[in-house]
């Protein structure tokens, strides 16, 4: 168990380290090594994933709050769709999509899509769309959240190069989409705690795998943030795009067969 604990927060440090720099969600690189490394069973494993999510955060989250960036009109707006969306994910995740063959279709199409968006922003500058309206938001954010309650993310990661590419400011962005994430992952994980009462199975999070995880994630984090300006970000965007993209091809085949 111990060994467990340890490889759980090594992956934790050494993904939010790569992650952190370029943006990306770790959890969405975490998960699979709690599933597949870790042994997490389904679907314990979404909820393990959004723990992770809570203990990782909150470095970030006092920064952005010092700054007086969080308490904004878009991160109302996003919170607005994803609290109800991951409660409804949890809800489908524990009794439609309880079996790991299922999840993996899932969690393949998750990184697959991912993936093409790491290596397509890295390979072409992105395309300005039309700026999105307030319901837009709130209705893109409601299906971000209904995944992010599935797959185990708070969501930033699906949400930010959409409301980046709609003609929104990174600055604007990245901390409600950061605030949204942890409010997510929090009420997220309170879902799956209370639906492991009423439902078979592991449904409640793998507590000390996620606090291992997440106390990796909160160092790595920090030092990504640090080492941003020394990293090369164009071949760190590749690196986990091509990494996304072959771990949900693998996942998806395994889906599939």
């Amino acid at each position: 168990m111990l060994a467990d604990l340890l490889v759980g927060f090594a992956a934790g440090l050494l993904i939010a380290t790569l992650t952190a720099p370029v943006g990306v969600s770790g959890a969405v690189f975490v998960l699979p090594v709690q599933l597949s490394v870790l042994g997490v069973p389904n679907p314990a494993v979404t909820s393990t994933n959004l723990l992770y999510n809570v203990i990782a955060t909150p470095g970030a989250l006092l920064r952005y709050r010092r700054e007086g960036l969080l308490l904004t009109p878009l991160t109302r707006l996003l919170v607005a769709g994803t609290l109800p969306g991951v409660v409804l994910g949890a809800l489908v995740r524990v009794y439609l999509l309880p079996g790991p063959d299922t999840f993996r279709v899932v969690a393949g199409l998750v990184l697959l899509a991912l993936g093409g968006w790491l290596v397509g922003r890295t390979l072409r500058p992105p395309r300005a769309l039309r700026p999105l309206g307030p319901r837009a938001i709130v209705v893109l954010a409601l299906g971000v959240g209904l995944v992010g309650g599935v797959y185990g993310i708070g969501g930033g990661s699906l949400l930010s190069p959409v409301l980046v590419g709609s003609g929104m400011t990174l600055a604007a962005v990245a901390p409600a989409a950061l605030a949204s994430t942890f409010l997510t992952s929090l009420v997220g994980a309170a879902a799956f705690t209370v639906l492991a009462m009423v439902a078979p199975g592991p449904v409640a999070p793998d507590w000390p795998v996620g606090i291992a995880c997440g106390l990796g994630g909160l160092v790595g984090g920090y030092l990504g943030a640090r080492l941003q300006p020394h990293l090369p970000e164009r071949g760190l965007r590749l690196l986990l795009g091509v990494l996304a993209a072959a771990v949900g091809a693998l996942y998806l085949a395994q889906g599939l067969s």
